[in-house]
């Protein structure tokens, strides 16, 4: 746990989307709050919020590898990096879609 706690301390404060992402998560969790959305709205957009962190702590963490392996950067090296923000960028606007699913409802009776 503290090793857990450590990296996940080191990424909140060194990875601005990451930071990013907690930003949009704390406002979309208060509107949860003041929409009073349902219990099964609130597991999804829950689901959601740490799918999209995961994928960018993951991110980081290839994105890392990829940086040590530097003094001999094979060809893939751009593109994994490339392949894993794609994997973010994909995750985050699943997460937005879904968003708007449930929100829309409530912004627009």
């Amino acid at each position: 746990m503290k090793y857990a706690l450590r990296g996940l301390k080191y990424a909140a404060a060194h990875e601005k989307n990451f930071q990013n992402q907690i930003a949009v998560s704390v406002l979309v969790i208060g509107s949860m709050f003041y929409f009073q959305v349902t219990r099964s709205e609130a597991v999804v957009l829950f689901l959601v919020i740490l799918g999209v962190l995961v994928m960018e702590l993951l991110n980081t963490v290839m994105e890392r590898i990829v940086d040590i392996l530097k003094p001999k950067v094979h060809p893939y090296a751009r593109l994994i990096k490339d392949l894993m923000a794609a994997s973010v960028l994909v995750s985050s606007i699943f997460a937005l879609i879904i968003g708007f699913i449930i929100f829309l409802p409530y912004l627009f009776p």
